[in-house]
């Protein structure tokens, strides 16, 4: 259940509204939005304000801006295509304080929506400045909050946590629905509940490891997470990114999962087979490497005696991909499943294939993708599934028509973790609650 008020909560007719938005959104190498789902995502509640008489002024960051006034993070490129979007004009001050702000706020009518530059062109805005907030509550002459950027509410910055303890402030429906699906989904999962993690580093995810292990009924670790895994139970990853410092906690969360494993039905998956090339390149040869059972080398070299190479990532070669009997096994337990959670890519998406070949180190994801959302038989059979993390949803969002078969894709990373590890999300917490007089 989610406990803040929300704009269906508050009178918001014909007020001026301030709106904060995740509009960061990526772009080509030629400078177009390369995917606008983002914006697409706050479009319900700006039509549900804007059918009211309200006059919205929307905030955003975008990037990491080098300077104020950095061309390449400027939001100008996104006032156009939320034009398209929504059907009407949008105006666009220069900045996010200031007098032309001011002017332009003053002269807003209902149904008039504006869109402030970038408000990471300040300093001030990640320091959460005091001075900065009311500036911006000031300039644009706001009488309430609106918090739709999931995207950064576990962070305590000006725009997320300061400006709304100045403002009557209550969530749009896209927050409300991230809080409520993933709260949903942790605290009274749909059993059986599969959890799919990966990432670079299990430092940036132990306490959620703990949180996966405590309330799911199988965890399956895939990508380069796994590699630290695989280390510590003595198998060779050769030049595969992986943490060295970290052996110990990989060896205290399995142990964990087997304890787990004793007393109830529980599944803790790590790879069985995986894909290595001597490059992180489409023009690397891929070749699949059995780590443990040997089947599928014993398969390939028929009627010969498996190599030992067959059974060892080499010290020139990296893991960059789950293998094909370890996919299977990772969908064969989706296929069964009521819920899924998601998080971390199975290898090296971003790489394409070279003259159209298949993408070289995504084999193992798709395979995983065919499991969660019903390819290996009954479509009806297949688990609602929450997508998180920024690599597992630009995967979805760059295949056509895959993002519509998830039951919710997150739009923020950092802050779905936060909140599937039992974290309070400032940008969140600083709402109104339900009660609030």
């Amino acid at each position: 259940m989610f406990t803040k008020r929300t704009v269906r909560d508050y009178d918001v007719e014909g007020k001026k509204i301030l709106v904060c938005v995740d509009y960061n959104v990526p772009f080509d190498s030629e400078g177009n939005i390369a995917d606008d789902s983002r914006i697409h995502a706050s479009i319900d509640t700006l039509r549900y304000l804007l059918d009211r008489g309200c006059k919205l002024i929307l905030m955003s960051h975008l990037g990491r801006p080098k300077s104020r006034g950095d061309a390449n993070t400027s939001l100008l490129p996104v006032r156009d295509r939320l034009a398209d979007i929504l059907g009407i004009d949008v105006w666009f001050a220069e900045d996010c304080i200031g007098e032309k702000v001011k002017t332009l706020s003053e002269h807003l009518e209902s149904g008039h929506v504006l869109l402030l530059e970038n408000v990471r062109y300040h300093q001030e805005e990640e320091k959460n400045s005091e001075d900065f907030c009311r500036k911006i509550v000031e300039d644009t002459g706001a009488e309430l909050y609106v918090q739709e950027c999931f995207g950064t509410a576990h962070r305590a910055h000006a725009s997320t946590y300061g400006v709304p303890k100045l403002l009557p402030s209550v969530a749009g429906f896209l927050v409300e629905k991230e809080v409520a699906t993933i709260t949903r989904a942790m605290d009274q999962p749909e059993r059986p509940l599969l959890v799919i993690v990966g990432g670079a580093k299990i430092s940036d995810k132990i306490e959620i490891l703990h949180k996966f292990i405590d309330i799911a009924d199988a965890v399956a670790v895939v990508g380069a997470m796994a590699n630290t895994f695989l280390a510590a139970q003595g198998l060779a990853v050769g030049g595969s990114l992986y943490e060295q410092d970290e052996i110990e906690t990989a060896r205290d969360i399995m142990e964990k999962a087997r304890e787990k494993s004793i007393t109830q039905p529980f599944t803790f998956f790590l790879p069985k087979d995986v894909v290595v090339a001597s490059d992180v390149s489409n023009e690397a040869s891929t070749r699949i490497v059995d780590l443990t059972h040997h089947n599928w080398a014993d398969i390939s070299a028929y009627p010969k005696r498996p190599d030992q190479t067959s059974f060892e990532v080499q010290a020139d070669e990296k893991i960059l991909d789950i293998g094909p009997f370890s996919a299977a096994y990772i969908a064969g337990i989706a296929s069964q499943a009521k819920m899924a959670i998601w998080n971390g890519t199975a290898g090296v998406t971003e790489v394409k294939g070279l003259a159209g070949a298949a993408d070289p180190f995504s084999h193992g994801t798709r395979i995983i993708v065919d499991g969660l959302v019903g390819e290996r038989g009954d479509e009806a059979n297949h688990p609602f599934t929450i997508v998180g993390g920024g690599d597992t949803v630009s995967y979805v969002e760059s295949v056509a028509g895959l993002r519509e078969r998830f039951g919710h894709v997150s739009t923020g990373g950092g802050a779905s973790l936060d909140l599937m590890s039992g974290k309070d999300l400032p940008g969140v917490s600083v709402l109104w609650d339900k009660n609030h007089d």
